[in-house]
C-alpha cells in the first residue's frame, strides 16, 4: 500500500516507522513546513497514493480532507480538536464521492473499552445514587484538553444517564502515553474502570488496519473507527498487528 502522512509529530513518526516495518510505501510525508500550501496544491502531490493516514492538527484537517478527496484518496484522521467542523468535513466527502474514516483514538483496546464502558453506564444509570465522572491524563505536549477519547466517553456515559451532564478532569504532564478512567461514585462505594496505555503502538496499529480498510472495495462514505471496529478487524485477521 502506498501512503501519505500528514503530520510527523510523535504520532506521525510512530505510523511511518510501523508502515515501513509493514512492508508499506510511504511516498508522501506532510509537516508543519506545508502548512501554507492551499489544498489544491496539496491534492497535486497526493495522486497515486492510495490511503492517508493524518495526525496533524485540528484546524488543518477540512483542507486536508478537501485535498484527499480532490485526489480520491481514502483519508485515515486520526487528529484530535476538529469534531466541531464534522459536519463541514462530512459534506465535503459526501459531495466529492471520498471516503473518511475517523476516531478520536485508533487503539483496539480503547475501542473495545468504549464497550466495557457504556455496558457499565446501562446499569450503573438505574441506581441514581452513583455519580458518573471521567478522568483523563497525557503528556505534557499535547494540546488539546480534554482529549477526544475522553469527550468520547463522556457521550457514552451521558447517553446512559439521559444527558446529565459528566465532569470531565484533564492532567497534562511528563511523558503519560493516555490514561482513560470512567467512575462511578456512590454512597458506599466508587467502581472505577481503567484503561492505560503502555505507549502510544497501538494507537499507530489501528491507523493502519484502517488504512488498509478503507483503501480496499473502493468504499466511499464517513465512517467512524468504532462503528466498523468488528469489520476491520475481521478483514485483519482478528488481530491488530
Amino acid at each position: 500500500m502506498k501512503l501519505a502522512l500528514f503530520g510527523l509529530g510523535g504520532m506521525g513518526r510512530l505510523v511511518e516507522a510501523r508502515a515501513r516495518e509493514a512492508g508499506h510505501d510511504v511516498a508522501l510525508t506532510l509537516t508543519d513546513r506545508d502548512a501554507g500550501r492551499s489544498w489544491e496544491d496539496l491534492a497535486g502531490s497526493l495522486r497515486g497514493v492510495d490511503a492517508a493516514v493524518d495526525f496533524s492538527v485540528g484546524v488543518a484537517v477540512p483542507d486536508h480532507v478537501r485535498a484527499c478527496v480532490a485526489a480520491a484518496v481514502p483519508l485515515v484522521e486520526g487528529t484530535t480538536g476538529w469534531q466541531a467542523q464534522l459536519a463541514e468535513v462530512r459534506g465535503i466527502v459526501e459531495r466529492g464521492g471520498g471516503a473518511l474514516i475517523y476516531g478520536p483514538n485508533f487503539s483496539v483496546g480503547v475501542n473495545l473499552f468504549y464497550r466495557v464502558v457504556a455496558a457499565a453506564a446501562a446499569a450503573y444509570a438505574r441506581d441514581p445514587a452513583y455519580a458518573p465522572f471521567v478522568e483523563e491524563a497525557h503528556h505534557d505536549r499535547k494540546k488539546d484538553a480534554p482529549s477526544g477519547t475522553a469527550l468520547k466517553l463522556k457521550g457514552i456515559v451521558a447517553g446512559a444517564y439521559g444527558g446529565r451532564d459528566v465532569p470531565v478532569a484533564s492532567t497534562r504532564a511528563g511523558h503519560i502515553p493516555g490514561t482513560h478512567r470512567v467512575g462511578f461514585d456512590g454512597p458506599a462505594d466508587q467502581i472505577m474502570l481503567t484503561h492505560t496505555a503502555r505507549s502510544r503502538e497501538g494507537f499507530a496499529a489501528g491507523a493502519l488496519l484502517a488504512a488498509q480498510w478503507i483503501a480496499a472495495g473502493g468504499r466511499r462514505g464517513v465512517f467512524e473507527f468504532t462503528e466498523v471496529l468488528d469489520e476491520i478487524l475481521g478483514s485483519a485477521g482478528g488481530a491488530a498487528r
